[in-house]
Protein backbone atom coordinates (compact mmCIF):
# COMPACT_ATOMS: atom_id res chain seq x y z
CA UNK A 1 0.00 0.00 0.00
CA UNK A 2 1.23 3.57 -0.66
CA UNK A 3 1.98 5.26 2.62
CA UNK A 4 0.31 8.27 3.97
CA UNK A 5 -1.61 8.94 1.16
CA UNK A 6 -4.89 11.06 2.30
CA UNK A 7 -8.26 10.15 0.66
CA UNK A 8 -8.15 13.72 -0.65
CA UNK A 9 -5.00 12.83 -2.78
CA UNK A 10 -6.19 9.49 -3.41
CA UNK A 11 -9.22 11.04 -5.26
CA UNK A 12 -7.17 13.96 -6.55
CA UNK A 13 -5.23 11.74 -8.23
CA UNK A 14 -7.46 8.70 -9.75
CA UNK A 15 -10.10 11.90 -11.55
CA UNK A 16 -7.25 13.61 -12.54
CA UNK A 17 -5.11 11.00 -14.51
CA UNK A 18 -8.33 9.58 -15.85
CA UNK A 19 -9.48 13.22 -17.00
CA UNK A 20 -5.95 13.14 -18.72
CA UNK A 21 -4.71 15.85 -16.55
CA UNK A 22 -2.13 16.06 -13.52
CA UNK A 23 -3.17 16.05 -10.25
CA UNK A 24 -2.91 19.46 -7.74
CA UNK A 25 -2.13 17.27 -5.25
CA UNK A 26 -0.61 13.99 -4.30
CA UNK A 27 2.01 13.33 -6.90
CA UNK A 28 4.69 12.71 -5.14
CA UNK A 29 2.86 9.29 -4.36
CA UNK A 30 3.00 8.59 -8.29
CA UNK A 31 6.69 9.29 -8.62
CA UNK A 32 9.06 7.10 -10.23
CA UNK A 33 12.32 7.61 -11.87
CA UNK A 34 13.17 11.46 -12.27
CA UNK A 35 15.23 11.24 -9.11
CA UNK A 36 18.35 13.18 -10.54
CA UNK A 37 16.04 15.51 -11.96
CA UNK A 38 14.21 16.59 -8.19
CA UNK A 39 17.96 16.81 -7.28
CA UNK A 40 18.92 18.81 -9.34
CA UNK A 41 16.09 21.03 -8.18
CA UNK A 42 16.54 20.92 -4.92
CA UNK A 43 19.84 21.75 -4.97
CA UNK A 44 18.21 24.64 -7.48
CA UNK A 45 15.94 25.26 -4.63
CA UNK A 46 18.25 26.02 -2.11
CA UNK A 47 20.32 28.23 -4.21
CA UNK A 48 16.85 30.80 -4.63
CA UNK A 49 16.84 30.12 -0.47
CA UNK A 50 19.88 31.61 -0.37
CA UNK A 51 18.87 34.54 -2.23
CA UNK A 52 20.01 34.06 -6.07
CA UNK A 53 17.31 33.41 -8.72
CA UNK A 54 16.73 30.55 -11.47
CA UNK A 55 15.28 29.86 -14.61
CA UNK A 56 14.82 26.23 -15.88
CA UNK A 57 13.18 24.88 -18.85
CA UNK A 58 11.38 21.35 -18.99
CA UNK A 59 11.62 19.72 -22.33
CA UNK A 60 10.13 17.03 -23.42
CA UNK A 61 7.88 15.06 -25.62
CA UNK A 62 3.73 15.37 -25.67
CA UNK A 63 2.76 13.44 -22.68
CA UNK A 64 6.30 12.67 -21.41
CA UNK A 65 5.44 14.33 -17.61
CA UNK A 66 6.70 18.38 -17.98
CA UNK A 67 3.29 18.82 -16.12
CA UNK A 68 3.83 16.06 -13.81
CA UNK A 69 7.46 17.24 -12.60
CA UNK A 70 5.99 20.70 -12.54
CA UNK A 71 3.59 19.72 -9.71
CA UNK A 72 6.05 17.75 -8.09
CA UNK A 73 8.34 20.83 -8.26
CA UNK A 74 5.41 22.11 -6.24
CA UNK A 75 5.45 19.68 -3.54
CA UNK A 76 8.98 19.82 -3.00
CA UNK A 77 9.29 23.56 -2.47
CA UNK A 78 6.09 24.26 -0.57
CA UNK A 79 7.83 21.93 2.13
CA UNK A 80 10.50 24.53 1.69
CA UNK A 81 8.59 27.11 2.61
CA UNK A 82 8.37 28.64 -1.09
CA UNK A 83 5.35 30.28 -2.25
CA UNK A 84 4.33 28.57 -5.60
CA UNK A 85 2.30 29.34 -8.77
CA UNK A 86 0.98 27.78 -12.05
CA UNK A 87 -0.01 28.90 -15.09
CA UNK A 88 -0.62 27.80 -18.32
CA UNK A 89 0.24 29.51 -21.77
CA UNK A 90 -2.93 29.66 -23.30
CA UNK A 91 -3.58 31.73 -27.25
CA UNK A 92 -5.40 34.48 -24.33
CA UNK A 93 -2.18 34.46 -21.68
CA UNK A 94 1.25 35.09 -22.76
CA UNK A 95 4.35 37.19 -21.75
CA UNK A 96 4.23 40.17 -23.90
CA UNK A 97 0.86 41.89 -25.29
CA UNK A 98 -0.62 44.66 -25.85
CA UNK A 99 -4.11 43.78 -25.61
CA UNK A 100 -4.49 42.64 -22.11
CA UNK A 101 -2.98 39.24 -22.94
CA UNK A 102 -0.17 39.37 -20.60
CA UNK A 103 -2.57 41.08 -17.48
CA UNK A 104 -4.40 38.05 -18.30
CA UNK A 105 -0.98 35.49 -17.27
CA UNK A 106 -0.79 37.66 -14.05
CA UNK A 107 -3.62 36.72 -13.04
CA UNK A 108 -3.67 33.61 -13.96
CA UNK A 109 -0.49 33.06 -11.88
CA UNK A 110 -2.10 35.19 -8.91
CA UNK A 111 -5.25 33.32 -8.99
CA UNK A 112 -3.14 30.08 -8.07
CA UNK A 113 -0.64 31.04 -5.31
CA UNK A 114 0.04 28.32 -3.18
CA UNK A 115 1.19 28.18 0.07
CA UNK A 116 1.67 24.56 2.41
CA UNK A 117 -1.42 25.03 4.24
CA UNK A 118 -2.99 25.84 0.65
CA UNK A 119 -1.59 24.04 -1.71
CA UNK A 120 -4.43 23.58 -4.43
CA UNK A 121 -4.09 27.63 -4.73
CA UNK A 122 -5.81 30.76 -3.95
CA UNK A 123 -3.41 31.59 -1.09
CA UNK A 124 -2.88 35.64 -1.66
CA UNK A 125 -5.90 36.59 0.76
CA UNK A 126 -4.12 34.34 3.30
CA UNK A 127 -0.58 35.88 2.72
CA UNK A 128 -2.19 39.08 2.69
CA UNK A 129 -3.75 38.79 5.80
CA UNK A 130 -0.52 37.35 7.52
CA UNK A 131 1.33 40.13 6.37
CA UNK A 132 -0.59 42.45 7.57
CA UNK A 133 -0.75 40.83 10.98
CA UNK A 134 3.04 41.12 11.30
CA UNK A 135 2.89 44.82 10.55
CA UNK A 136 0.47 45.14 12.92
CA UNK A 137 2.53 43.19 15.60
CA UNK A 138 5.31 45.24 14.80
CA UNK A 139 3.63 48.28 14.87
CA UNK A 140 2.24 47.76 18.58
CA UNK A 141 5.50 46.73 19.81
CA UNK A 142 7.40 49.76 18.29
CA UNK A 143 5.05 51.92 20.03
CA UNK A 144 4.54 49.80 23.30
CA UNK A 145 0.73 49.47 22.46
CA UNK A 146 -1.31 46.35 23.42
CA UNK A 147 -2.11 44.26 20.26
CA UNK A 148 -5.79 44.40 21.30
CA UNK A 149 -5.83 47.97 21.52
CA UNK A 150 -3.55 49.20 18.21
CA UNK A 151 -6.86 47.36 16.35
CA UNK A 152 -8.76 50.69 16.83
CA UNK A 153 -9.60 53.06 14.66
CA UNK A 154 -7.70 55.77 16.48
CA UNK A 155 -4.45 53.87 15.14
CA UNK A 156 -5.39 53.21 11.59
CA UNK A 157 -2.93 55.89 10.65
CA UNK A 158 -0.36 54.22 12.58
CA UNK A 159 -1.06 51.24 10.87
CA UNK A 160 -1.00 52.39 7.60
CA UNK A 161 1.74 54.59 7.69
CA UNK A 162 3.92 51.46 8.61
CA UNK A 163 2.17 49.38 5.81
CA UNK A 164 3.36 52.72 3.21
CA UNK A 165 6.98 52.58 4.85
CA UNK A 166 7.43 48.43 4.48
CA UNK A 167 6.53 48.59 1.09
CA UNK A 168 8.37 51.40 -0.14
CA UNK A 169 11.49 49.57 1.57
CA UNK A 170 10.38 46.37 -0.78
CA UNK A 171 9.34 47.69 -4.08
CA UNK A 172 11.47 49.43 -6.78
CA UNK A 173 8.18 49.96 -9.30
CA UNK A 174 4.69 51.11 -8.80
CA UNK A 175 5.43 50.77 -4.84
CA UNK A 176 3.00 54.23 -3.94
CA UNK A 177 -0.13 52.28 -5.63
CA UNK A 178 0.78 49.12 -4.66
CA UNK A 179 0.87 50.59 -0.66
CA UNK A 180 -2.21 52.50 -1.00
CA UNK A 181 -4.21 49.04 -2.06
CA UNK A 182 -2.66 46.74 0.68
CA UNK A 183 -4.12 49.96 3.14
CA UNK A 184 -7.45 49.61 1.53
CA UNK A 185 -6.89 46.13 1.67
CA UNK A 186 -5.93 46.84 5.99
CA UNK A 187 -8.76 48.84 6.14
CA UNK A 188 -11.18 46.50 4.48
CA UNK A 189 -9.64 44.14 6.88
CA UNK A 190 -10.13 45.89 10.40
CA UNK A 191 -13.23 47.44 9.52
CA UNK A 192 -15.18 43.94 8.47
CA UNK A 193 -15.37 45.79 4.91
CA UNK A 194 -16.04 42.97 2.27
CA UNK A 195 -16.37 45.43 -0.88
CA UNK A 196 -13.58 46.92 0.25
CA UNK A 197 -11.11 44.20 0.28
CA UNK A 198 -12.47 42.52 -2.41
CA UNK A 199 -12.18 45.54 -4.72
CA UNK A 200 -8.14 45.57 -2.70
CA UNK A 201 -7.52 42.27 -3.73
CA UNK A 202 -9.11 42.42 -7.37
CA UNK A 203 -6.55 45.13 -7.96
CA UNK A 204 -3.72 42.96 -6.37
CA UNK A 205 -4.55 40.37 -8.86
CA UNK A 206 -4.59 42.60 -11.81
CA UNK A 207 -8.42 42.48 -12.44
CA UNK A 208 -9.02 45.66 -13.22
CA UNK A 209 -9.23 47.29 -16.63
CA UNK A 210 -9.11 50.48 -16.42
CA UNK A 211 -7.69 53.58 -14.05
CA UNK A 212 -11.09 55.32 -13.79
CA UNK A 213 -12.29 52.02 -12.37
CA UNK A 214 -9.82 51.76 -9.98
CA UNK A 215 -9.86 55.22 -8.95
CA UNK A 216 -13.13 55.37 -8.18
CA UNK A 217 -13.25 51.96 -6.13
CA UNK A 218 -10.03 52.14 -4.61
CA UNK A 219 -8.57 56.00 -5.04
CA UNK A 220 -5.17 54.90 -6.76
CA UNK A 221 -4.25 56.07 -10.39
CA UNK A 222 -2.73 53.59 -11.79
CA UNK A 223 -3.61 49.28 -12.21
CA UNK A 224 -1.69 46.65 -13.63
CA UNK A 225 -1.40 46.40 -17.06
CA UNK A 226 0.68 44.45 -19.72
CA UNK A 227 3.35 46.51 -19.27
CA UNK A 228 4.02 46.42 -15.26
CA UNK A 229 2.73 43.26 -14.53
CA UNK A 230 6.32 41.83 -14.33
CA UNK A 231 7.34 44.43 -12.11
CA UNK A 232 4.28 43.80 -9.77
CA UNK A 233 5.93 40.09 -9.80
CA UNK A 234 9.08 41.05 -8.97
CA UNK A 235 7.56 43.24 -5.60
CA UNK A 236 5.50 40.35 -4.63
CA UNK A 237 8.22 38.06 -4.73
CA UNK A 238 10.47 40.73 -1.77
CA UNK A 239 6.97 41.14 -0.30
CA UNK A 240 7.07 37.09 0.60
CA UNK A 241 10.53 37.22 1.74
CA UNK A 242 10.05 39.55 3.95
CA UNK A 243 7.24 37.81 5.61
CA UNK A 244 9.60 34.79 6.32
CA UNK A 245 8.86 32.74 3.26
CA UNK A 246 11.69 31.31 1.19
CA UNK A 247 11.65 32.71 -2.34
CA UNK A 248 8.13 32.72 -5.40
CA UNK A 249 8.20 29.86 -7.94
CA UNK A 250 6.54 30.49 -10.68
CA UNK A 251 5.65 27.27 -13.37
CA UNK A 252 4.58 28.47 -16.71
CA UNK A 253 3.48 25.68 -18.47
CA UNK A 254 2.08 24.92 -22.59
CA UNK A 255 4.95 26.60 -23.79
CA UNK A 256 3.31 25.60 -27.45
CA UNK A 257 1.25 28.29 -27.26
CA UNK A 258 3.70 30.92 -27.71
CA UNK A 259 5.72 28.84 -30.76
CA UNK A 260 1.75 29.07 -31.99
CA UNK A 261 1.42 32.66 -31.92
CA UNK A 262 1.30 33.46 -35.20
CA UNK A 263 2.91 36.98 -36.44
CA UNK A 264 6.40 36.60 -36.06
CA UNK A 265 7.57 40.27 -34.07
CA UNK A 266 4.78 39.45 -31.58
CA UNK A 267 6.40 36.02 -31.24
CA UNK A 268 9.97 37.10 -30.99
CA UNK A 269 8.63 40.39 -28.12
CA UNK A 270 7.62 36.89 -26.14
CA UNK A 271 10.63 35.50 -26.73
CA UNK A 272 11.99 38.82 -25.77
CA UNK A 273 10.22 38.98 -22.13
CA UNK A 274 11.50 35.36 -21.39
CA UNK A 275 15.33 36.73 -22.22
CA UNK A 276 14.52 39.61 -19.93
CA UNK A 277 13.06 37.51 -16.94
CA UNK A 278 16.35 34.85 -17.59
CA UNK A 279 18.89 37.77 -17.69
CA UNK A 280 17.31 39.58 -14.25
CA UNK A 281 17.57 36.26 -12.27
CA UNK A 282 21.13 34.94 -13.74
CA UNK A 283 22.81 38.90 -13.23
CA UNK A 284 21.44 38.90 -9.68
CA UNK A 285 18.63 41.88 -10.35
CA UNK A 286 16.19 39.87 -9.22
CA UNK A 287 17.03 37.90 -5.85
CA UNK A 288 14.30 34.35 -4.59
CA UNK A 289 12.83 34.15 -7.91
CA UNK A 290 12.51 30.82 -9.69
CA UNK A 291 10.68 30.65 -13.14
CA UNK A 292 10.29 26.93 -15.03
CA UNK A 293 9.16 26.85 -18.09
CA UNK A 294 7.71 23.39 -19.85
CA UNK A 295 7.69 22.67 -23.58
CA UNK A 296 8.43 20.33 -26.01
CA UNK A 297 11.60 19.69 -28.11
CA UNK A 298 10.29 21.67 -31.21
CA UNK A 299 9.30 24.81 -29.05
CA UNK A 300 12.83 24.62 -27.80
CA UNK A 301 14.73 23.68 -30.79
CA UNK A 302 12.80 24.86 -33.50
CA UNK A 303 15.27 27.76 -35.69
CA UNK A 304 11.98 29.14 -37.60
CA UNK A 305 9.05 29.54 -34.91
CA UNK A 306 10.69 27.91 -31.37
CA UNK A 307 13.03 29.67 -28.51
CA UNK A 308 15.97 29.04 -30.82
CA UNK A 309 15.00 31.29 -33.28
CA UNK A 310 16.00 34.25 -30.91
CA UNK A 311 19.58 34.55 -30.98
CA UNK A 312 20.08 35.46 -27.99
CA UNK A 313 17.67 33.03 -25.98
CA UNK A 314 19.91 30.23 -28.25
CA UNK A 315 22.90 30.98 -27.27
CA UNK A 316 22.07 30.33 -23.55
CA UNK A 317 20.03 27.17 -23.85
CA UNK A 318 22.08 25.46 -26.15
CA UNK A 319 22.48 21.86 -24.47
CA UNK A 320 25.85 21.52 -22.82
CA UNK A 321 28.26 19.97 -25.91
CA UNK A 322 29.85 17.26 -23.65
CA UNK A 323 26.17 15.96 -22.16
CA UNK A 324 25.04 12.13 -23.96
CA UNK A 325 22.45 9.99 -22.83
CA UNK A 326 24.38 8.57 -19.80
CA UNK A 327 26.06 11.47 -18.81
CA UNK A 328 23.75 14.50 -17.80
CA UNK A 329 24.52 17.45 -16.63
CA UNK A 330 21.20 18.87 -14.46
CA UNK A 331 22.79 22.17 -13.33
CA UNK A 332 22.29 23.75 -17.42
CA UNK A 333 19.26 25.96 -17.90
CA UNK A 334 17.50 23.24 -20.14
CA UNK A 335 16.74 19.78 -18.31
CA UNK A 336 15.44 17.21 -21.15
CA UNK A 337 12.98 14.71 -19.32
CA UNK A 338 13.81 11.32 -20.70
CA UNK A 339 10.76 8.57 -21.76
CA UNK A 340 10.31 6.53 -18.71
CA UNK A 341 11.50 3.39 -19.04
CA UNK A 342 9.35 -0.08 -19.35
CA UNK A 343 10.32 -1.08 -15.96
CA UNK A 344 9.47 2.35 -14.23
CA UNK A 345 6.07 2.54 -15.96
CA UNK A 346 5.34 -0.89 -14.03
CA UNK A 347 6.36 -0.14 -10.69
CA UNK A 348 4.17 3.14 -11.80
CA UNK A 349 0.81 1.13 -12.54
CA UNK A 350 1.42 -1.16 -9.24
CA UNK A 351 1.33 2.29 -7.46
CA UNK A 352 -1.76 3.61 -9.64
CA UNK A 353 -3.78 0.23 -8.66
CA UNK A 354 -2.81 0.43 -4.94
CA UNK A 355 -4.31 4.14 -4.74
CA UNK A 356 -7.33 3.15 -6.80
CA UNK A 357 -7.78 0.54 -4.44
CA UNK A 358 -7.83 2.85 -1.54
CA UNK A 359 -9.69 5.25 -3.37
CA UNK A 360 -12.68 3.08 -3.72
CA UNK A 361 -12.15 0.81 -0.82
CA UNK A 362 -11.84 -2.11 -3.21
CA UNK A 363 -9.78 -4.95 -4.01
CA UNK A 364 -9.36 -5.03 -8.03
CA UNK A 365 -8.50 -8.60 -9.05
CA UNK A 366 -4.96 -7.23 -11.20
CA UNK A 367 -2.19 -8.74 -10.21
CA UNK A 368 1.60 -7.96 -11.17
CA UNK A 369 1.77 -10.40 -13.95
CA UNK A 370 -1.91 -9.02 -15.11
CA UNK A 371 0.31 -5.91 -15.21
CA UNK A 372 2.73 -7.32 -17.38
CA UNK A 373 0.36 -8.66 -19.75
CA UNK A 374 -1.62 -5.31 -19.87
CA UNK A 375 1.61 -3.29 -20.63
CA UNK A 376 2.98 -6.09 -23.33
CA UNK A 377 -0.44 -5.46 -25.14
CA UNK A 378 -0.26 -1.98 -24.87
CA UNK A 379 3.09 -1.76 -25.80
CA UNK A 380 3.18 -4.05 -28.58
CA UNK A 381 0.31 -2.60 -30.46
CA UNK A 382 0.76 -0.90 -34.25
CA UNK A 383 2.25 2.35 -33.48
CA UNK A 384 2.93 2.54 -29.91
CA UNK A 385 6.77 2.97 -30.59
CA UNK A 386 5.78 6.27 -32.08
CA UNK A 387 2.17 7.71 -30.69
CA UNK A 388 2.08 6.11 -27.08
CA UNK A 389 3.02 8.24 -24.32
CA UNK A 390 2.95 7.36 -20.49
CA UNK A 391 -0.64 10.02 -20.19
CA UNK A 392 -2.28 7.68 -22.66
CA UNK A 393 -1.00 4.09 -20.80
CA UNK A 394 -2.49 5.48 -17.42
CA UNK A 395 -5.74 6.45 -18.69
CA UNK A 396 -6.16 2.91 -20.61
CA UNK A 397 -4.82 1.46 -17.30
CA UNK A 398 -6.97 3.31 -15.11
CA UNK A 399 -10.00 3.23 -17.26
CA UNK A 400 -9.95 -1.13 -17.35
CA UNK A 401 -9.72 -0.80 -13.55
CA UNK A 402 -12.81 1.53 -13.63
CA UNK A 403 -14.49 -0.99 -15.86
CA UNK A 404 -13.53 -4.00 -13.49
CA UNK A 405 -14.34 -2.23 -10.49
CA UNK A 406 -18.23 -1.43 -11.94
CA UNK A 407 -18.40 -5.19 -14.05
CA UNK A 408 -16.35 -8.11 -11.75
CA UNK A 409 -17.32 -10.74 -14.53
CA UNK A 410 -15.90 -8.65 -17.49
CA UNK A 411 -12.86 -10.80 -19.02
CA UNK A 412 -9.50 -8.57 -18.06
CA UNK A 413 -7.58 -10.11 -20.84
CA UNK A 414 -10.28 -9.09 -23.01
CA UNK A 415 -10.05 -5.57 -22.05
CA UNK A 416 -6.37 -5.40 -22.30
CA UNK A 417 -6.61 -6.80 -26.22
CA UNK A 418 -9.03 -3.93 -26.77
CA UNK A 419 -6.51 -1.21 -26.19
CA UNK A 420 -5.73 0.85 -29.14
CA UNK A 421 -3.55 3.27 -30.01
CA UNK A 422 -4.12 6.91 -30.98
CA UNK A 423 -1.89 9.87 -32.05
CA UNK A 424 -2.52 12.25 -29.22
CA UNK A 425 0.04 14.52 -29.88
CA UNK A 426 -0.88 18.41 -31.58
CA UNK A 427 0.50 19.19 -34.85
CA UNK A 428 3.34 21.49 -33.81
CA UNK A 429 5.30 21.13 -36.97
CA UNK A 430 2.38 21.52 -39.14
CA UNK A 431 2.29 25.28 -37.59
CA UNK A 432 5.65 25.91 -40.14
CA UNK A 433 3.81 25.83 -42.87
CA UNK A 434 1.41 29.25 -41.60
CA UNK A 435 1.85 31.98 -43.44
CA UNK A 436 3.28 35.08 -41.76
CA UNK A 437 1.87 37.89 -40.87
Amino acid sequence: MIDNIKPKEATAIINSLIGGVVPKIGVQHITVGRSEEIDAFVAALEDVKNGHSMVKFLIGDFGSGKSFMLHLLNTVALKQKFVVANADFTPDNRLYSNDGKAVALYSAIMDNVAIQTKPEGGALPTLMEKWIEQVITKTAMENNISIAEIRKDQYLNLIQSNIVKTINELTDVGGFDFGMVVMKYYEGYIKDDELLRRNALKWLKGEYRTKTEAKQDLGVREVINDLNYYDMLKNFCKLFVSMGYSGFMVNLDEAINLYKISTSVMREKNYEKILTIYNDCFQGKVTNFFVNFAGTKEVLENERRGLFSYNALKSRLETNKFETAEIRDFAQPVIRLMPLDHNEIFVLLKKLKDIFDFNYKTQIGISDIDIQQFMEEIFNKPGADEFLTPREVIRDFLNILNILRQNPEVDKSKLFGEIEIADERPNETAMDSIEEI
